[in-house]
């Protein structure tokens, strides 16, 4: 059986050591380029640097229309009062109920030269004693332009229950001569600029009043009121 072949022949004629193997050969590395790389780099850092010059741009004329905005048209807070209050029922029924029956009236101040307000239908209004409710309703829907003061009047009605605890609690306000109530309205309200209607914001406007009587169809006497706003955008 014959062996592998030799790695090299020798030569004819040739003295021993005269001709060498060849040598072997060998990979030559390959050096890999970072351009690539590093173009790709620097391609990500200008994109990063435009949309941070892009936001800050963006930011500045936002300030500027802002600024511009409150400059030409000077926007002011409405403000809402409640101004009088009628009783035409409130009865305690055997069962412990309570029928009542109350008209409110609401002064809506509007300050504002060039903004308007439309009051939304999806409103409420609510009238608490020791936080429970003794009736509800809502506002009418109207838009109130520039400087001007409109009187709401609101028509509410409820029936709730009326324990024990709550009737000694009302007749003794009622012999002291100051009954607390909490009236608590929400309304969605639309911003006019001239004639052009912005977004739709909600407001909470609580008015806790103290009244010296809630005799049916006698003059109400409103001794103290604190109205707090809230809104919700």
């Amino acid at each position: 059986m014959n062996g592998p072949p030799p790695p090299y022949v020798m030569l004819e004629g040739s003295h021993h050591g005269d001709v060498q193997p060849p040598p072997y050969r060998r990979n030559v590395p390959r050096y890999h380029s970072n351009y690539h790389k590093r173009s790709s780099g620097k391609s990500c850092l200008r994109c990063i640097c435009c949309c941070y010059c892009f936001l800050f741009l963006f930011i500045i004329i936002l300030a500027a229309l802002a600024l511009y905005f409150y400059t030409i048209f000077e926007p002011r807070i409405p403000s809402y009062t409640v101004q009088n209050l009628e009783v035409k029922s409130f009865d305690v029924k055997p069962d412990f109920s309570l029928n009542t029956e109350l008209l409110v009236t609401v002064k809506a101040d509007n300050p504002n030269t060039n903004i308007g307000f439309t009051y939304g239908a999806e409103s409420s209004v609510v009238i608490t004693y020791s936080d429970a409710d003794l009736c509800h309703g809502k506002l009418p829907s109207f838009h109130q332009g520039h400087n001007n003061i409109t009187m709401i009047k609101v028509d509410l009605k409820g029936r709730s229950e009326f324990g024990s605890g709550l009737q000694e609690a009302l007749a003794d306000s009622r012999k002291n001569g100051k009954i607390p109530l909490l009236v608590k309205v929400k309304v969605p309200i639309t911003v006019v600029v001239g004639d052009f209607p912005l977004r739709q914001f909600k407001v909470f406007v609580n008015c806790s009043l103290i009244v010296d009587n809630l005799a049916p169809n006698k003059k109400i006497g409103i001794l103290s009121r604190n109205t707090t706003f809230n809104f919700e955008f």
